[in-house]
């Protein structure tokens, strides 16, 4: 066997209703605590009975409610001067990935000199000076709650990047598959398929181990189960908590083995056009990225494949690895995310720029097929326009 290491710190706690331990998780760290959430519905709602139960421990408790989906710097530095004021010693997020990953921002800003950008993934990164994070999420898809990532835009420059060091993964994660329910249909899409990507990815890496495989094979049957389900009742708890269960696999795949081409190239698309959301910028790149890439990886195409059709288990290795690629456009139609770039806004000028900044983020060197500059240009425009 290949030689791995696997590492993950968060405490994950999971089940529907677990939210209401929240206040008892906060004071391990303390009795001064910033919740960082958005202003959505959900956010909201939930936003509403967290403070509720932190105020009712006499935790005191400031709100910043200002994340926005592709959270920039200038998003984080309103945070941290309010973690700072606070004195606080923990940091609450709630909510999809922006409100997580702006809370793990906040936690590196508040604690050291300068600002979040200066410790993202081109520097050493942050301290253990940072402050804690209890993440909870209110979407099924981004497993921020479990990553050392974060995923922050100057928008100036349109450079989206990263801050990724082991000192900012969550110290602990609430799964509460009950603040799903409220999901939009086209939240639940979108963050369902970005969870599908994290795991597919996860699993193509050529840093891939024996146990991200499995657990990656796990979360993928589960999405192409229990997304659709979702999809059809947004009540169906079944449905969400499996969702809830394959978004978690994802983030610690992709905590442990990382992401490919995609995820490298969306990144760029949300940093010029913010339009467009991660899920969006994934879907419409994924029918380029299966062909360009199944050759250089036919066994694991093959399985997904099955995953995906399993009338495919007669088929050749290479048969079915060639077929995965339609199957996944299937998925996406059946979805609601068969789209092109044109349809999303995004001009012939911004793939130019976006292709231009593809190898800025690392994770195209972990794709079985590498691709330069050129190759994702041509890649970029063939999804321009979908028939």
């Amino acid at each position: 066997m290949k030689a791995f290491t696997y590492y993950s710190p968060t405490e994950i706690i999971f089940g529907c209703g677990k939210l209401v331990e929240t206040a008892k998780l906060v004071k391990r760290f303390g009795n001064k605590a910033l919740l960082v959430t958005g202003k959505g519905k959900s956010s909201v709602n939930a936003a509403r009975r967290v403070l509720e139960l932190l105020q009712g421990a006499g935790i005191k408790t400031a709100h910043y409610d200002g994340v926005s989906p592709n959270p920039t710097t200038d998003l984080v530095t309103e945070g941290a001067e309010m973690a700072k004021k606070l004195g606080a010693e923990v940091i609450i997020g709630l909510g999809g990935g922006s409100a997580m990953d702006t809370a793990k921002a906040i936690a590196v800003e508040a604690s050291h000199p300068g600002t979040v950008w200066d410790y993202n993934c081109h520097t050493e990164g942050p301290t253990d000076k940072t402050l804690p994070v209890i993440a909870i999420g209110t979407t099924a898809g981004t497993g921020s709650q479990v990553t050392q990532c974060a995923v922050i835009t100057r928008t100036k420059d349109k450079d989206k990047s990263v801050v990724w060091h082991r000192n900012i993964f969550p110290k602990i994660a609430i799964v509460d598959p009950e603040l799903t329910r409220s999901m939009p249909k086209a939240v639940t899409a979108q963050t369902g398929f970005d969870a599908f990507c994290h795991n597919f990815e996860a699993y193509l890496s050529i840093n891939t181990s024996s146990m991200v495989e499995r657990m990656a094979l796990e979360a993928i049957a589960a999405i192409v189960e229990y997304l659709p389900k979702a999809l059809a009742d947004g009540n169906d708890m079944e449905a969400r908590s499996r969702m809830a269960w394959a978004d978690t696999l994802g983030g610690l795949t992709n905590a442990n083995a990382g992401v490919t081409l995609p995820h490298g190239l969306g990144m760029q698309v949300g940093g010029h056009c913010p339009q467009v959301t991660h899920g969006q910028a994934l879907a419409t790149f994924y029918p380029a990225f299966t062909r360009y890439t199944y050759p250089a990886a036919v066994e694991k195409f093959a399985a997904v494949g099955r995953i995906l059709n399993p009338g495919l288990q007669s088929e050749t290795e290479d048969t079915a690895a060639a077929k995965c690629c339609k199957e996944i456009d299937r998925f996406l139609k059946k979805i609601g995310l068969w789209t092109g770039y044109k349809e999303l806004g995004v001009t012939m000028e911004d793939i130019r720029e976006i292709a231009d900044c593809g190898q800025v983020l690392g994770d195209y060197l972990n794709n079985p097929r590498v691709a330069d500059i050129e190759e994702m240009y041509e890649l970029l425009v063939s999804c321009y326009e979908r028939d």
